[in-house]
């Protein structure tokens, strides 16, 4: 995407997710599958929900077991399926074709939409073809905003992993870095890649990556330690998502090393961390704007034709800074599971 791609697709995003904060003041308390469950899982809502006929919309992501970023972009889902009349399925797996497994079962379901993440792309290419032959309108979310209309999306919500790299690797340079390395948690996620290499394209020190499996936390503990006891040098460690965050910060102590911890995305004890000072700052992507806006915009198309960005331009919800300046007014939200 150019530069004046980017701009563009800057404009859009506070002009709907102004929108997006205005419906949250509408939002109802029914859910995706009914009951004080899901009463209680989208929290802050109150009285209101759309009079338009019951519609089904299937949430597909890549999460992984244990990664809790997912259960703020469900949180945000669950909201805007309260207030718009939507029934939602959440399904998920980390592996690529058990991802384009679940997006056909909700084929075969004949579901109204479809929200599906493209963290690898070229797996989905084929089932989201399917979904379009079938008149199912698909939208993208958190992963993919390089391939989403390659693979002929409604639409995109999330941050240019790219653009969110960059960033941080400018940040580093302010911060004084000289020595970083970046851990990949998932090696084949594009998105996690594009943080990477964005990284690196600004960053002025030395810069290496190393590979963990995000799903053994013990196992990226001792990968992240072992890597700072064998380079002093490194003087920062730049994680890819909340929980590896926490736990490099972990492997600082247990190496003696002096390395900084900067990560990706939020959570709650992410926010805390950032307060006491383990973990330096955090690229926040809003991911509970990424699930509400999906399963909203899916209503909207149905019941108005309306897509944002038109066709042409992501809706970006990222990146943007926290840190021990600012991170008392968003740690409220993170509290509740939002942010």
């Amino acid at each position: 995407m150019d530069r004046s791609s980017r701009s563009q697709s800057r404009r859009f995003a506070p002009v709907v997710a102004l929108a997006a904060a205005a419906a949250l003041t509408l939002a109802g308390c029914s859910s995706s599958s009914g009951g004080k469950k899901s009463e209680e899982s989208a929290d802050g809502a109150s009285a209101g929900k759309a009079s338009t006929p019951r519609m089904t919309v299937a949430l597909v992501t890549h999460q992984s077991p244990g990664d809790t970023f997912w259960d703020i972009v469900r949180k945000g889902a669950e909201a805007a399926a309260a207030k718009d009349n939507v029934k939602l399925i959440y399904t998920n797996d980390p592996s690529a074709g058990g991802q384009a497994t679940l997006v056909q079962n909700a084929i075969d379901q004949k579901v109204d939409g479809i929200a599906v993440t493209l963290a690898k792309p070229d797996a989905l290419k084929d089932v989201i073809a399917k979904a379009k032959t079938a008149n199912i309108p698909v939208v993208g979310l958190n992963s993919g905003v390089s391939e989403w209309q390659k693979l002929g999306l409604l639409e995109f919500f999330g941050q240019d992993e790219t653009v969110a790299g960059e960033a941080l690797g400018k940040r580093l340079n302010d911060e004084g870095a000289k020595s970083a390395v970046c851990v990949i948690q998932e090696q084949g996620n594009i998105g996690l890649t594009q943080r990477c290499d964005g990284v690196k394209k600004t960053f002025e020190g030395k810069f290496q990556t190393v590979n963990v499996n995000g799903a053994d936390m013990p196992s990226v503990k001792s990968t992240i330690t072992a890597k700072l006891s064998q380079d002093k040098s490194i003087d920062y460690v730049v994680a890819l998502g909340a929980p590896i965050a926490l736990t490099a910060a972990q492997s600082v102590s247990d190496a003696g090393s002096k390395a900084k911890v900067a990560t990706f995305d939020l959570n709650k004890d992410l926010t805390g961390a950032i307060s006491k000072g383990t973990i330096a700052f955090a690229v926040d992507q809003q991911p509970y704007l990424q699930g509400y806006l999906a399963v909203d915009s899916l209503w909207l198309y149905k019941n108005n034709g309306n897509y944002m960005g038109g066709g042409e331009q992501p809706v970006l919800t990222g990146p943007a800074f926290v840190d021990k300046s600012n991170v008392d007014a968003v740690a409220q939200y993170a509290a509740k599971g939002t942010r």
